[in-house]
């Protein structure tokens, strides 16, 4: 096929994806890049992932918990399988003629690429994206990096970790100064890898639908530190209205009052009141008529402000009944509530059964299937799909092709 022309969707489109026919060639690792990767083969796209000879992602190692390999002994870690559904794998040393010559032939009639390697690493292989696109002129070519292609830190590595330290999400996270514990704290989760793996997803269709419609390929130049500084979204703009930078305010909210964690009689629940009516509607309920009747704790503006007055006054009254009593009282008034589930409560979650949130995967022949998350968002027409569970190291070796 002449790779300067788009190449038509499949006609079972709506059965397997609205990316099907779309190439996908993934020479990423560990979560941002494979990240935005399973978000594509999720829609249908065809996804070969190039891994490292005797050793692969980087992820297969980070454990434990492992699951088994097909010997029975120890296999793939549980992190590799979050984020490498619907690919296949094959090994191919790029420090090798032959190797090269491998990717440069799928590159040749892929639509996309997607590689985090370091700033300029891959031109001395030439499989860079100046190399490749006099191949392929049509290729969408993202390039993930700690902090990008370009500026004073492009040569240093990033991890998820340092980055919300640098882009200013730790600053933000955590206990305030003074409180038991009180220290600077990262997310939970590697959030700056997986919203870089989703702008990386997003600017790729984009960029996609560019190249269909012209027939030209670019590259996109996607840096973790950019895409966390991105997503600081109110606290940013707190700082450019205020000039202040803001501070650590544990389970609080900057703009929002109540909107934290109380703890109950028996435990502990989350209360987010959005806006006054929610507040007064609180008091009334709870009931707190002394809360209802002060003027400082009228409007958002004013809880806000005299915070520090009104949460004991609120935790007081929560601290009156159990959790499950107050999600009872308040969702029934319609102020917004919830209870801090642990994972097992939230995977028995009767909601989480009705959405068909956990999917089991089939990892092929020798290999235990593996539970996972499905893809988040509900299409009427092209439903995302779970194809293929996590594959096997170059499960694909001596067949390396796309599909038809």
């Amino acid at each position: 096929m002449n790779n300067t022309e788009p190449r038509p969707s499949s006609q079972t489109s709506h059965a397997i994806g609205p990316l099907a026919g779309v190439r996908v060639l993934d020479l990423s690792r560990v979560l941002a890049g494979p990240w935005a990767t399973q978000t594509l083969g999720d829609l249908g796209a065809d996804v070969i992932k190039v891994e490292r000879p005797g050793a692969g992602d980087d992820t297969r190692a980070w454990g434990p918990p492992f699951y088994n390999a097909a010997d029975g002994g120890r296999g793939d870690a549980a992190y590799f399988m979050c984020a490498n559904r619907n690919k296949r794998s094959v090994c191919v040393d790029l420090a090798t003629p032959e190797g090269q010559a491998q990717v440069r032939a799928l590159a040749a009639d892929a639509d996309i690429l997607v590689e985090n390697h370091k700033a300029g690493g891959l031109a001395r292989y030439g499989l860079d994206w100046d190399s490749l696109r006099t191949v392929n002129p049509r290729l969408v070519y993202c390039s993930i990096t700690g902090f990008g292609q370009t500026g004073p830190y492009a040569a240093r590595a990033g991890y998820d970790f340092m980055i919300q330290a640098m882009g200013g999400m730790m600053s933000l996270t955590g206990q305030p100064d003074g409180a038991p514990g009180a220290e600077p704290m990262r997310a939970g989760v590697a959030i700056a890898d997986i919203f870089t793996g989703m702008y990386a997803a997003t600017s790729i269709l984009a960029a996609l639908h560019h190249a269909r419609a012209t027939g030209q390929g670019q590259h996109l130049d996607v840096a973790l530190f950019d895409c966390q500084v991105a997503v600081l979204a109110n606290q940013a703009a707190n700082y450019f209205a205020t000039g202040r930078s803001p501070g650590r305010l544990g389970n609080a909210h900057p703009n929002l009052a109540p909107y934290q964690v109380f703890a109950t009689m028996d435990g502990a629940m989350v209360l987010a009141v959005g806006n006054d009516a929610q507040f007064r509607t609180f008091c009334e309920v709870a009931p707190a008529p002394a809360l209802a009747a002060d003027a400082r704790f009228e409007t958002n503006a004013g809880r806000v402000t005299h915070r520090a007055d009104m949460v004991p006054l609120v935790a007081a009254v929560v601290a009156m009944r159990t959790t499950d009593a107050w999600i009872e009282l308040l969702e029934a008034a319609g102020v917004p509530c919830g209870p801090i589930n642990d994972l097992a409560r939230v995977f028995a979650d009767p909601n989480t059964a009705a959405r068909g949130l956990v999917v089991e995967m089939d990892r092929g022949e020798g290999l235990d299937p593996v539970r996972g998350v499905r893809f988040p968002v509900v299409f009427s027409h092209t439903p995302a799909r779970v194809r293929s569970g996590p594959p096997a190291l170059a499960a694909e070796d001596g067949a390396i092709a796309w599909s038809d």
